[in-house]
């Protein structure tokens, strides 16, 4: 089974790598950039087709690994 776990900074998180990826997109004309918001996508395989128990495994593995939940949030995704 694969999986995906987005995480990205919270609402009101300042994100200095962000902002200079805005500034780089614009330095390079691309037009229309009203703010970027960096992020971090983990792809998982998984062994096994019980999607509750891999989506349990990956809640977890998100809130002591994959994130920060300080100051991240992160998304489960179940693929195939």
């Amino acid at each position: 089974m694969k999986a995906r776990v987005t995480v990205t900074l919270k609402t009101g998180i300042l994100d200095p790598q962000g902002k200079a990826i805005e500034g780089a997109l614009k330095a390079l004309g691309v037009d229309g950039v009203a703010s970027v918001r960096q992020g971090k996508v983990f792809d998982i395989e998984l062994a096994g087709d019980d999607r509750a128990k891999a989506e349990a495994a990956l809640k977890e593995a998100a809130d002591k690994l994959l994130a920060n939940t300080v100051i991240e949030n992160y998304r489960v995704e179940l693929l195939g």
